[in-house]
């Protein structure tokens, strides 16, 4: 083989590579489907794990102190474009409110570590979730991503259901419109609100468990 060839092989090898690398994260953007391996996800069933966060205000929380009721717990960062589509098109903001007003305690955690996309302070958190019209339980700050990092969390959207047991009754993505387009909101099978709805009445949710997808989320 001449060095011309050599030098070609090299090239296209890099390339594989580079483009393996770009299409599983594209900038600080980062969109990506959940991957494997980096961090491992509880699933469906399993003990969700007790934690205590601070959440916006400087007070502390603890997932403990919602035991006997349904817990959702929402893993977002504002400046992550599939966020975007479901705060944007009212989507989020409706869940919240609508299960809420039922019981439901509802936590939107951020996991993004200081200096990267989403990180905020605590007041400021407080007024990024209010110019979107959020309607949240609470907002935790997990800054060094150590509580993400217990459940599994890959993905801005990701979406866990703490039945009244204290179990997952449901982990993966918000829906199955795997897009950043608002109006894909429309016509979307909602994963979380069906999973509501059937743990209301008593009953395992028929999806319990979905690959999710979105923005990674900014670890430190």
């Amino acid at each position: 083989m001449n060095v011309a060839s050599k030098v070609t092989q090299k090239l296209a090898v890099l390339l594989v590579i580079t483009g393996a690398v770009v299409a599983n994260e594209f900038a600080d953007g980062g969109f990506v489907r959940a991957q494997s391996g980096s961090v491992p996800e509880l699933s469906a069933g399993a003990l969700a794990p007790d934690f205590s966060l601070p959440d916006a205000k400087g007070k502390q929380v603890k997932l403990s102190d919602y035991k006997g009721k349904l817990v959702v717990l929402e893993w977002f960062n504002m400046g992550c474009p599939f966020v975007q589509k479901h705060y944007d098109s009212g989507n989020m903001q409706g869940l919240q409110k609508t299960y809420t007003e039922k019981g439901v305690v509802w936590l939107s955690i951020c996991s993004s570590a200081k200096g990267k996309q989403g990180y905020f302070e605590g007041a400021e958190h407080l007024k990024a979730m209010a110019d979107k019209g959020g309607k949240p339980s609470d907002i935790l700050i997990d800054a060094d991503g150590k509580v993400g990092r217990m459940f599994g969390a890959k993905t801005t959207p990701h979406m866990f259901i703490v039945d009244k047991t204290g179990k997952l009754a449901y982990a993966g993505a918000i829906d199955d419109k795997r897009s950043t387009d608002a109006e894909d909101v429309k016509t979307s099978k909602n994963y979380v609100k069906a999973a509501l709805d059937d743990l209301l009445k008593g009953k395992t949710p028929e999806v319990a468990s979905t690959q999710a997808y979105g923005c990674s989320v900014k670890y430190q």
